[in-house]
């Protein structure tokens, strides 16, 4: 990572990410129900023998009675791990998981990393050889050149699966994508294009192979190294993959290749283009400076001297990102679900041409969020779809899957692949897709938040994570000797920029006494206890910033229990008009969010309550999102059995009946089964749900906490929250001892809630 990218975290914070329980970024989740000896008995002996008899008949049956068809192997031996260079194969491990997670955020494809412990490439071959049949398809990573090419080429010929190396042809698609859009705005046909590459590694070599199957002839394609210009007749730095690319010609440094060229693609070092070349270049250059972290030359020291240049990097940080994410999980994606035997040259131009036709549609609003606003459009700085666009998986995946079908390598063939694509967009990680759309409204306004407890150290490092994503103003209470003696403490750079208030040394504090005062001196406060409050109490003083306009949010609950730091807040905040206090918990398990409601504010709520909490929490989930379906639980479904609590729930559903204000579908009294299980609703055909609940009203805050502890604790879902709702300010309250990332999260949650109000 360069200097100049944000770095929110710091190396012992990766290290305890990382070894957190469990260690690393991957687990195993059984598919099938194990908790009956028959169970058992199915997934294994004597009933596993049925589907080994099958797959021994036919080994294509292996796609039908195991994982197979949606697993990938990440497979590396730590040659060229990332930027850091040959530190052996168990150093890959975690880029390599790290990458398996990526295949299951973007595609939802199951991925495994293999670490190789040789350098040897036969030995590699024989190896992966070996265990390939395991997989639905292999990609290589971090394998350094021209080794890559001997293994990828090989195992090509040797295995019946897809095998691809990213870090050669993920670039190659994206940039080839890009190209095909930059050309089509400054009017260039590919057929006539220049282009000159720098970099004759493993990603300059398939750019060149690409863009080349894409139409720019052999002739027009300049390929320099470190040596200079690869012509005829060279002889020093030369292999067998170069001399493929030589042409004829008397241009012998990168300097003069660059003179007239339309288009330069660097895969190289920075610095190695100057401003004198990219002067030199033919009207309305195409520049792609990819290498990383920094860029062979800065798109600030491009348009310094040229402003007609199309730029691309790889970076996130500007316009136009070649992120190999574009690609490879969708790649795979597609050749998965046709059982590819292959990903031949013509699914790489059918990815590249995708991605190049997705960036000319109108962009979602969503996607336009996730860029601060940014009005995302066709042209010279929107020439590649951005890595978050929903669109992608639906996108990319049928057309690759159909020039699968089209050169013969599918085994299995998709009949409509309108229906296919539609069922693409449901694999999205529900999860990501959220925090997503919270993360892209904040963006887009910033607010000023509110640490309350400013002198800890966890909500220093949350608050500085908070700021640098870009969510949004931190601002600390706390004594600034003791916030920046603990900032040293934690590990932050010396110029990180923090706001710090100290309440006592305010100068709102007069203002601020006077206003508490107010509203507690009939509750028995004397005016010293007021000061006392604003003086001593950060969280009072925090809600006091917001009350008086300056601060739109605060997180606070890290050093105190949840009912003494709402206690303190209400001393200068109110309950919403109309509203209740409510906490309202996010669950997110098995590609399903729930909301769960009110999870830790009314302990026993009555007929009434149960109401109102239902209606907040439907829009709730609706400014997350969401269509409500709301679901009255209880511990019996529609009467039976029978009991107090239930006739109480039973009651919340009449009132919402009288009401002719409700835009939600809603019913109960009813157990979670009936709310969450499609096969258990099919009993009861007069449920007004549509499709299964997504917003649970409890009939009490008992049971409401212990179902969602118990379901974070036991790590079967992520929970966010409780979420306060129905407060006229956007205050979150983090649970004691809360992390860094639950405090950034519920940080940033109340950001969503200052963006989201009204004026």
């Amino acid at each position: 990572m360069s200097d100049q990218e944000k770095k929110t975290f710091t190396d012992e914070e990766a290290l305890a990410f990382h070894r957190a329980h469990p260690p690393g970024k991957l687990s195993i989740r059984a598919t099938k129900p194990m908790a009956t000896q028959r169970d058992l008995s199915l997934a294994y002996s004597p009933g596993v023998a049925a589907p080994v008899r099958a797959i021994a008949e036919d080994p294509d049956a292996a796609y039908d009675y195991t994982s197979k068809g949606n697993m990938v192997a990440v497979i590396s031996n730590g040659t060229a791990i990332l930027g850091l260079g040959d530190l052996g194969a168990m150093a890959s491990k975690p880029v390599m998981e790290g990458k398996s997670v990526l295949f299951k955020r973007f595609a939802d494809v199951d991925s495994i990393d293999v670490e190789v412990a040789t350098k040897d490439v036969e030995e590699f071959i024989l190896t992966v050889k070996n265990i390939g049949a395991t997989w639905g398809g292999i990609n290589l990573e971090d394998i350094k050149a021209p080794e890559c090419f001997i293994i990828e080429s090989r195992l090509r010929d040797e295995l019946d699966i897809p095998v691809f190396h990213d870090d050669q042809h993920g670039t190659a698609i994206i940039a080839a994508a890009g190209l095909l859009n930059a050309a089509e705005l400054t009017g260039r046909s590919l057929k006539e294009l220049k282009v000159v590459v720098n970099g004759a590694g493993a990603a300059g070599l398939s750019c060149i192979a690409l863009i080349k199957s894409l139409g720019v002839p052999h002739d027009n394609v300049i390929v320099c190294d470190r040596e200079g210009v690869i012509y005829r007749g060279r002889e020093k730095g030369m292999d067998q993959f170069k001399t493929a690319h030589a042409v004829e010609t008397k241009l012998r440094t990168l300097e003069e290749a660059m003179k007239g060229a339309d288009c330069f693609m660097g895969l190289s070092v920075k610095g190695a283009v100057s401003q004198a070349m990219i002067k030199s270049m033919a009207k309305n250059p195409i520049i792609f400076a990819m290498a990383n972290p920094d860029p062979e030359i800065t798109p600030e020291e491009i348009a310094a001297v040229r402003t007609d240049a199309i730029v691309a990097t790889g970076r996130s940080d500007y316009p136009n990102q070649v992120n190999n994410v574009l690609g490879f999980p969708y790649i795979f994606r597609g050749a998965l679900d046709v059982r590819a035997r292959t990903i031949n040259e013509e699914m790489k131009v059918a990815a590249a041409r995708a991605l190049a036709e997705l960036a000319k549609e109108d962009v979602p609003d969503e996607v336009a969020e996730a860029y601060q606003g940014r009005r995302l459009k066709f042209g010279p700085e929107y020439i590649i779809p951005t890595p978050f666009d929903p669109r992608l998986i639906s996108h990319i995946p049928p057309k690759v899957a159909q020039a699968a079908m089209d050169t013969g390598v599918a085994r299995r063939p998709i009949a409509d692949m309108q229906a296919y694509a539609d069922g693409l967009a449901q694999r999205l990680d529900p999860t990501a897709a959220l925090i997503q759309r919270i993360q892209s409204t904040i963006r887009r306004q910033p607010q000023r938040i509110v640490f309350a407890e400013g002198e800890e150290p966890s909500v220093i490092r949350a608050a500085y994570a908070f700021q640098e994503q870009d969510l949004g103003e931190a601002i600390l209470i706390g004594r600034e000797e003791q916030v920046l003696r603990n900032m040293a403490l934690v590990g932050l750079p010396d110029d990180a920029k923090l706001r710090i208030v100290n309440a006592r040394l305010s100068d709102h504090n007069p203002t601020y006494t006077d206003f508490i005062y107010k509203r507690v001196q009939r509750r028995g406060l004397l005016h010293r206890d007021a000061q006392r409050l604003v003086n001593q109490d950060r969280n009072v003083f925090g809600a006091c910033m917001i009350a008086h306009g300056h601060a739109d949010g605060m997180v606070t609950g890290v050093t105190r229990n949840y009912a003494t730091a709402l206690k303190d807040i209400l001393y200068a905040l109110n309950p919403a008009k109309g509203s209740r206090l409510l906490g309202m918990s996010i669950v997110i398990s098995r590609g399903r969010t729930i909301f769960i409601a009110d999870t830790n504010v009314t302990e026993m709520p009555d007929a009434p309550d149960l109401a109102q909490i239902a209606v907040q929490a439907a829009h709730a989930a609706r400014r997350l999102g969401a269509t409500p379906r709301v679901a009255f639980l209880s511990f019996s479904t529609f009467g039976n059995p029978e009991g107090e609590r239930m006739r109480k729930v039973q009651d919340a559903v009449s009132l919402l009946d009288r009401r002719d204000d409700i835009d939600f579908e809603y019913d109960g009294d009813m157990s979670p089964d009936v709310a969450l299980n499609p096969d258990a609703r099919r009993l009861y055909p007069f449920l007004r749900l549509s499709a299964e609940a997504n917003v649970l009203i409890m009939p009490a805050i008992h049971s409401a906490w212990i179902s969602t502890s118990l379901l974070a604790t036991l790590g079967d879902a992520t929970v966010i929250g409780p979420v306060l709702v129905g407060l006229d300010a956007p205050v979150q309250i983090a649970p004691l001892g809360a992390t860094v990332s639950d405090i950034v999260a519920f940080a940033t949650i109340a950001a969503f809630d200052a963006a989201s109000k009204p004026g």
